[in-house]
């Protein structure tokens, strides 16, 4: 009788452990903001900022399948007022293209007109999660004796999918990648 009890409790022990694994792993899908910085250059400001980027199996499948996927690298400057509303210094918006080539079987990041080829996934995602951006602020928008709050985040740009993905990408998690604000003080 007691085995049998034993046997239970251990059992749903295991359960639960499965089910907090299976969670975590789920969670670990999705863009994390490691760090960003602001640093300053002769025109002005240029940006800095690392990503743990991890996509869901279902966009592997999908840029596999030749879906390039659109991520978005949103940033801002805000100077904080206590007598009225927050004062927009700079921001930003730039794209980032991620497609798979399926006779050369190499993967592609784009900027712009400049793209990079990579023979794994893994090293077009490592080339995409250390951003560099130049002149994001000018010189003279920010003043030395005020502090400012600068952000940053990436996520994956729904509205650049083929019309059938958008359809399904409306409130799934398999498709809806992106990064929450990582915000930090600027004193220049």
């Amino acid at each position: 009788m007691r085995w049998c009890r034993k046997r239970k409790w251990l059992s749903a022990l295991a359960a639960l452990w499965l089910a907090l694994a299976a969670a975590g792993s789920a969670d670990a899908d999705g863009i994390e903001v490691r760090k960003a910085t602001l640093a300053a250059a002769e025109n002005g400001y240029y940006l800095e900022a690392e990503f743990n980027i991890t996509l869901t199996h279902t966009l592997e499948e999908a840029l596999s399948k030749g879906v390039p996927l659109y991520f978005l690298l949103e940033f801002e400057v805000i100077r904080q007022r206590w007598y009225w509303f927050n004062d927009t210094v700079a921001n930003g918006q730039y794209q980032y293209r991620v497609s798979f080539n399926s006779l050369t079987r190499q993967y592609r990041v784009g900027v712009g007109t400049l793209y990079e080829n990579f023979t794994t996934l893994r090293e077009a995602l490592a080339f995409l999660s250390k951003v560099r951006v130049g002149d994001v602020v000018p010189r003279d928008a920010l003043s030395k004796d005020t502090s400012y709050t600068a952000g940053v985040r990436m996520r994956l740009d729904g509205t650049q999918l083929p019309r059938p993905f958008q359809v399904s990408a409306v409130g799934s998690r398999e498709w809806s990648v992106g990064s929450e604000w990582f915000r930090w003080t600027l004193a220049p």
